[in-house]
């Protein structure tokens, strides 16, 4: 199986357009306002519409309320639910349910226990997971996500997943060879990692990155 990833993230179209064109198989959607990369759902359902059907269109949610997933769901832009708050698995359900979409549960890793310990609270509930970095706690400017900022690929080996799984976090066009060889993993997600400015998505290195992950 190739490796196949998500941009995330996604503001223009421009990027969109250079995400679609460079081969990527998942493009995100940030509705986090806190977030450097957060659009309004009228943005980001125009930027859905210039993404061919063969190309999964993601909406990442931290710990979402019904109102808000609910505007997002109506237009029937999205094909797939990110939640990367500290959702319970009985709430990773409930959405689940209300949006009649596959939800992937993001999982803040620092050590294997994370990683073992959201597979048994997860894994039942969750059609994907997703294993990103967690938070660095003194960095009074750290997002649940994007941070640009890897965990210690070394915590995957040997681990059984029983859904299919995104690796994430400081992943780049440089390092995305080296985090797929230590892990084994078949999809991943970058962000900041194709950005020339905290924010800002760049076609340049989007296209570098897919590029990098083609080869794999």
């Amino acid at each position: 199986m190739a490796v196949v990833a998500k941009i995330c993230g996604l503001r223009t179209e421009e990027t969109v357009r250079a995400a679609v064109a460079g081969g990527a198989r998942y493009v995100g959607f940030v509705a986090y306002p806190p977030s450097p990369r957060h659009i309004a759902f009228h943005e980001a359902e125009a930027l859905a519409a210039l993404v061919p059907p063969h190309v999964l269109r993601v909406g990442l949610f931290v710990d979402p309320d019904d109102d808000l997933l609910g505007e997002w769901l109506e237009g029937g832009a999205l094909d797939m639910l990110q939640l990367h708050g500290t959702e319970s698995a009985k709430r990773v359900a409930r959405i689940r349910e209300m949006a009649e979409l596959p939800v992937m549960k993001a999982i803040r890793v620092a050590t294997r226990e994370d990683v073992e310990q959201a597979v048994d609270v997860y894994g039942a509930v969750a059609d994907r997971l997703m294993f990103d970095a967690a938070p660095l706690t003194d960095n009074p400017q750290a997002l649940p996500g994007g941070n640009g900022v890897p965990f210690d690929w070394r915590i995957l080996e040997g681990v059984t997943v029983p859904k299919p799984w995104m690796l994430s976090g400081g992943l780049t066009p440089e390092n995305v060879a080296a985090a797929v060889q230590a892990t084994g993993a078949r999809i991943v997600d970058v962000s900041s990692g194709v950005e020339s400015a905290r924010g800002v998505k760049s076609a340049a290195r989007i296209a570098a990155f897919l590029a990098a992950t083609a080869r794999l």
